[in-house]
């Protein structure tokens, strides 16, 4: 799978720069930031939930937890995790796992976690597990237009690690 075509095309169109990152096949947000030399704050981490029939993106760093009933506060409505089968076929550019933060590239509301907006940068994965990309957050910001909310909990470094 290749990285897709609307989000090279999204980028270059809003004349940001960025930066392609390859890495070896990872599939856990922190595993990801791990092969990417990244730090989890900056790295991020797609979950779709669901209100009804309406799939909503939530964007948080890999360092961190989705909290349900914080999402209900900020979004106003019940939600539940999307399940794969649900939702993999709004993504058909995408292998599953690998969706890019761009909600407003497949119709979709999207939510960044409080946390994530204070990075300088982000990275991503870019469509595919092998690929993911760099560029700055406030670039990524101006492109999507997410509502910044408090959605996620900030997951505690093992003992000893």
């Amino acid at each position: 799978m290749e990285i897709p075509k609307q989000l090279i095309e999204c980028l270059g169109k809003n004349k940001v720069s960025y930066e392609v990152l390859h890495h070896p096949e990872a599939v856990t947000a922190q595993r990801i930031a791990q092969a990417e030399h990244v730090k989890g704050r900056h790295h991020v981490k797609v979950v779709i939930v669901k209100s009804g029939d309406e799939h909503l993106m939530m964007v948080l760093p890999a360092d961190h937890h989705i909290d349900l009933e914080k999402i209900e506060k900020a979004t106003g409505k019940p939600v539940s995790l999307g399940k794969e089968q649900e939702f993999k076929s709004l993504f058909p550019d995408c292998a599953i796992g690998a969706m890019s933060p761009f909600g407003n590239l497949y119709g979709l509301p999207t939510y960044v976690d409080r946390d994530l907006a204070e990075q300088d940068y982000i990275v991503f994965e870019a469509g595919t597990h092998t690929d993911a990309i760099k560029m700055s957050y406030r670039d990524y910001e101006e492109i999507v237009k997410p509502e910044v909310k408090d959605l996620a909990i900030k997951l505690q470094p093992m003992k000893g690690a």
